[in-house]
């Protein structure tokens, strides 16, 4: 039974091994020097094994990694977005509530001069003015407005 101590790496069952005799592992292509290196063999795969476990791990990682930085910068492009939208959005409604201001005035200042006109020209000091300061319609000699 000492072959099957020395041919102990070649993987198969207990009720197999019990079968089979020194010459059945000669068969298989195994010496004593090739059981050694077999063994060393043995030990170097579970380090490669190893190593590529590691080696998916860390790739794992690293995709978690980069996956996390292009959540973390599309999160801030959309912050910034929002914020130029918010920004963007008071600037023409500031606009145009400018535009609209500037247009009374002007309406306004339309609206004396023709007061002041309409006076001169009728030579009254307001007659033709209503209470509220306002143009009164014009009316004809039956006393209809116009």
């Amino acid at each position: 039974m000492t072959h099957v101590k020395r041919f102990r790496e070649i993987p198969m069952s207990k009720s197999m091994r019990g079968l089979c005799k020194e010459e059945d592992y000669a068969f298989l292509g195994m010496s004593g020097e090739t059981t050694k290196e077999a063994a060393e063999g043995a030990g170097a795969s579970e380090g490669e094994r190893r190593d590529k476990r590691d080696g998916r791990v860390h790739g794992q990682q690293e995709w978690e990694r980069q996956q996390r930085e292009k959540l973390r910068g599309k999160e801030e492009r959309e912050e910034e977005k929002d914020l130029q939208r918010r920004t963007r959005v008071p600037e023409p409604a500031s606009v145009q509530e400018k535009t609209l201001q500037d247009r009374l005035a002007r309406l306004r200042k339309f609206r004396e001069f023709q007061r002041k006109v309409l006076v001169e020209e009728s030579g009254t000091d307001g007659e033709t003015l209503g209470a509220h300061g306002q143009l009164a319609p014009h009316q004809d000699a039956d006393g209809t407005r116009k």
